[in-house]
C-alpha cells in the first residue's frame, strides 16, 4: 500500500515561521514533522510514499530526498506556486498513487497513530476520527455503532488521516478543490466509514500549538 503526505500548504497561520520555509520541516525535538511521519509509516511497512509540493517545495524535496533513511521510495507531486488544496492535490497525485487504496496523512499533525490499523481495513474509504480538540469543539462527523460516518451527533473531528482510493475522485475536474465536499457527498451515499483514535494527536495549526507540542519533545 502507498501513502500520500499532504505537504503543499503555505501554513499562513504560522506567521514568520513559514514565510520562507515549508511547514512540514518545522522541528519536534530531533525530528521534523514530515520525517516523524515517514518513520512511523516505515514502521508500519509503508515503503512507497507520495509527497505533494508547493510552498518552498524545493527545500522540502532537498530535505527528504528520493529514498529515506528507512528505505522508502519517495515520489513528488509538484503543484507549482499555488497549492491545490487537499482534494486538488490528491487528484493531481492519482497517477502516482494508482488504483488501489492508499493512506493519506496531513503532514502538519503530530500523532502516534499506528498506520498498520488502516492496512487491515477492508473498506475503500475510512477516516480516522479523534475527540474534538479545543480549536474544533463542534467536530466534523458522527459515527454509527457499525462504523459508518453520518452527519448526526455526537460529532468527532477528522484527524487528517484516512484510507481512500481513486473512486472518491472520479468525475471531478483537476484544480483547486477542498476535500470536505467530497467527504460530505460520500457520507450522503453511505460510502465512508470511520475509526476512533484517542491517543496522541495534535494539529499544528498555529505557533502556539506548535510550542505546546514541542514541550513534550524537549
Amino acid at each position: 500500500m502507498k501513502a500520500m503526505l499532504l505537504a503543499a500548504g503555505r501554513g499562513k497561520r504560522m506567521g514568520t515561521l513559514t514565510e520562507s520555509y515549508p511547514k512540514p520541516l518545522l522541528s519536534l525535538g530531533n525530528e521534523t514533522l514530515i520525517h516523524r511521519h515517514l518513520r512511523n509509516l516505515a514502521m508500519s511497512g509503508i515503503t512507497d510514499v507520495v509527497i505533494n509540493l508547493s510552498h518552498c517545495g524545493d527545500k522540502l524535496r532537498h530535505a527528504v530526498g528520493e529514498v529515506t533513511e528507512w528505505g522508502q521510495t519517495i515520489s513528488y507531486s509538484d503543484e507549482g506556486p499555488e497549492p491545490l488544496e487537499t482534494a486538488g492535490g490528491i487528484i493531481k497525485a492519482l497517477p502516482l498513487l494508482g488504483s488501489k487504496p492508499f493512506i493519506v496523512v496531513s503532514a502538519d499533525v503530530v500523532t502516534d497513530f499506528d498506520f498498520q490499523v488502516l492496512l487491515s481495513v477492508k473498506k475503500s474509504g475510512c477516516l480516522v476520527l479523534v475527540p474534538n480538540p479545543a480549536h474544533n469543539p463542534i467536530g466534523d462527523f458522527g459515527l454509527t455503532v457499525s462504523g459508518e460516518l453520518v452527519q448526526q451527533p455526537p460529532f468527532l473531528t477528522y484527524s487528517g488521516i484516512s484510507l481512500l482510493d481513486s473512486t472518491f475522485f472520479q468525475g471531478i475536474d483537476p484544480g483547486i478543490r477542498p476535500l470536505r465536499p467530497i467527504f460530505d457527498a460520500a457520507v450522503k451515499n453511505r460510502a465512508l466509514h470511520g475509526i476512533v483514535f484517542d491517543g496522541l494527536w495534535k494539529d499544528i495549526g498555529t505557533p502556539e500549538r506548535l510550542a505546546d507540542v514541542r514541550t513534550a519533545f524537549v
